[in-house]
């Protein structure tokens, strides 16, 4: 039989019988939830489950979602569409909060031919290409479509590489003055970590010495003053305010919580202009510029978020990476708005 853990861990949130879709832990739970039947639907593919035997319909039916479309690159299901039928008797359900789509976006998996070309795409992510690759053309034109018959009502949701491809979708779409509620899990960050040094004094100085130097070679390459506000891109993106959620003991995603906490503390020491130039760009893009090697922006940069970060402890990686933890009923989570003026 198994352990109470193990069957927890496979149906995911079974406690979460009624959504309030006002409610952030529920609507949390229900994105993750989604995301984690983009993994299992992959999964029944490789395994050739099909049927009765398929194991990812629980995770979108049990929360009153039908399968849309899956989003396919290749022969790897990456992604999904999923669509809100609200029951007849329970019509009063579909309230303010609840989504009409969400598109959802799956992280890497480690077994089958897809861990090759999920790979890939993981490299892409660090040399800021991801934009063009052709799992990321099929995901903007999917939310594209939606938009298109007069959908505005979408989530966006993803995990690790997944997060990365909502990103891409969402800033997208953020760029044409559609902003879109997106859920990012453990999403990318591209940066050498110093969230994990412990020493508060040499972390805050390693980042104060960086946007400097950052801001200085944006100056150098870019520079200074050859638009106003209204065409800076950055200043565009910063209506869209997307749900980020880190855990401090991944290092894959981390690196966000200082990201937005030295923004603050920029502004306290009377810097904040510096740092308002230095954080909408990263160092090692800036150096391929110079050189004129790549003139992308990095996609893990973003002017405004909703970030909550999880406390709670997590005695590995593979528990602080994992798109698990983001349904638990009795998380230890601070949560802050980050908005970028």
């Amino acid at each position: 039989m198994a352990s109470e853990r193990e069957v927890f861990d496979l149906s995911g949130p079974l406690y979460l019988t009624s959504v309030d879709w006002k409610n952030e832990h529920h609507r949390r739970s229900v994105a993750a939830s989604l995301v984690q039947g983009v993994y299992i639907l992959e999964r029944d593919c490789q395994e050739r489950r099909e049927g009765l035997q398929a194991l990812a319909p629980i995770w979108w039916e049990f929360f009153n979602f039908q399968l849309h479309c899956v989003l396919k690159d290749e022969d790897d299901i990456f992604g999904a569409v999923y669509e809100f039928k609200c029951p007849v008797a329970d019509f009063s359900a579909m309230v303010e909060g609840c989504p009409h789509y969400v598109v959802a976006f799956r992280g890497t998996i480690t077994k089958g031919e897809s861990f090759s070309r999920d790979l890939k795409l993981n490299f892409d992510i660090i040399q800021n290409g991801l934009h063009q690759a052709s799992r990321s053309e099929i995901a903007v034109q999917a939310v594209r479509n939606l938009v298109a018959i007069g959908n505005r009502n979408i989530w966006l949701a993803g995990h690790s590489l997944g997060a990365a491809m909502a990103m891409v979708a969402g800033k997208n779409l953020a760029k044409t003055g559609i902003f879109l509620d997106a859920f990012l899990f453990n999403p990318p960050f591209v940066s050498t970590p110093i969230e994990r040094i412990k020493d508060k004094k040499v972390k805050h100085g390693i980042r104060i010495a960086g946007s400097f130097v950052t801001a200085a070679l944006a100056l150098a390459v870019k520079g200074n003053g050859q638009r106003n506000r209204s065409q800076d891109p950055f200043v565009v993106l910063s209506s869209w305010v997307p749900h980020l959620y880190v855990n401090p003991g991944d290092h894959i995603c981390s690196e966000y919580i200082g990201y937005f906490e030295h923004r603050k503390k920029m502004e306290e020491i009377g810097a904040g202009d510096v740092e308002r130039l230095a954080t909408q760009h990263s160092l090692g893009s800036l150096v391929l510029n110079a050189f004129g090697r790549s003139d992308s922006e990095p996609l893990h940069l973003i002017p405004s978020a909703y970030l909550t970060v999880n406390l709670s402890p997590s005695p590995n990686f593979k528990e602080s990476h994992g798109i698990h933890q983001w349904w638990k009923p009795d998380l230890l989570l601070k949560s802050r708005l980050h908005k970028y003026t």
